[in-house]
């Protein structure tokens, strides 16, 4: 038996085809409700596999689901699950780096291009009434910081080269390419973009310190997590002309309540939508389907042994 706790998964109905065709008896999440809890283990009780996404896997619930065997993720993030717990119970998960890393790329340099040329502050005025030639900035050959060169941080790095930029890199492992201390990368960079898990290690990553170390012409942009920029700084930044621009796909809590923040129009904010193109849903899908059969312990992941250490 096999449960599908992700509501766009359950309404998709590719995906939903697709995974019928090789599983016949498989629950869905058709009330379209977000599980958790009580409501989440009831929903998944009874089941050997599962497919999650944004629903939280902890102890206390793999404790109530000893016949749970399999998680198989549809998307990339797995800051919703307990890793060490699985890998203490003996969970299996079904997991793919990476399979919706264009999708946020191509979101990344959409935001730079927009910011750097006023776009969204031109897109305000003209909204209110205003009319005004703004004189912006291109891409082109400007230096990018790309904070975590994981899928997503390599990807945007290859296509930002692609504009005749220059990248720098900041990363704790070895990636293959020369790295910079991050408060070398924050005071030198035209635009910074974040790409990094959250965790313990990661969570405020950028704090009001650290965010002070910007050139007051760059930008910031953050499509991986909310926690991992103090926003309360950024929009402060915004506000005195301390930073240029700032865009954020992921806010901390989701949705935003700063209306401050959302306001101001330097500011560009998207509904958490980086890794959800057309092609990437069918991707992120697909990979979770093959999961359910592919599952490994969680150890045998490379990419996830850091986490387990941390």
């Amino acid at each position: 038996m096999i449960a599908v706790a992700s509501r766009s998964f359950s309404r998709h109905p590719v995906l939903r085809g697709e995974l019928l065709e090789r599983y016949p008896s498989v629950t869905f999440n058709d009330a379209g409700r977000s599980l958790k809890g009580d409501e989440l283990i009831e929903f998944l009780r009874g089941h050997e596999r599962a497919i999650t996404a944004l629903e939280r896997i902890d102890d206390a619930l793999l404790a109530a689901l000893p016949e749970l065997k399999v998680i198989s993720k549809y998307g990339v993030g797995l800051d919703m699950v307990d890793l060490s717990a699985m890998a203490a119970r003996g969970v299996r998960l079904g997991w793919e780096g990476g399979v919706n890393k264009r999708s946020v790329a191509e979101l990344v340099v959409a935001a730079a291009i927009s910011l750097l040329h006023l776009a969204a502050t031109g897109t305000a005025e003209v909204k209110g009434g205003g009319w005004r030639q703004l004189v912006g900035r291109q891409l082109t050959g400007k230096r990018v910081g790309i904070i975590g060169y994981g899928h997503i941080g390599r990807d945007v790095g290859r296509l930002m080269r692609a504009f005749d930029c220059t990248v720098v890199i900041h990363d704790v492992r070895d990636v293959g390419e020369p790295v910079v201390a991050l408060d070398e990368l924050l005071a030198s960079a035209d635009v910074v973009t974040i790409h990094v898990p959250l965790d313990d290690s990661t969570r405020g990553m950028l704090s009001r310190e650290r965010l002070a170390r910007m050139e007051s012409n760059a930008v910031l942009i953050n499509m991986a997590r909310g926690g991992l920029v103090d926003e309360t700084a950024v929009k402060e930044m915004l506000r005195d002309g301390r930073l240029a621009g700032a865009a954020f796909d992921v806010f901390e809590p989701e949705p935003p309540v700063d209306a401050e923040l959302l306001a101001l129009p330097n500011f560009l904010p998207t509904p958490h939508i980086g890794g959800s193109s057309e092609e990437a849903i069918l991707a992120m899908g697909r990979a979770a389907i093959a999961g359910l059969e592919g599952a490994k312990p969680v150890a045998d992941y490379e990419e996830l042994r850091a986490a387990l250490r941390a």
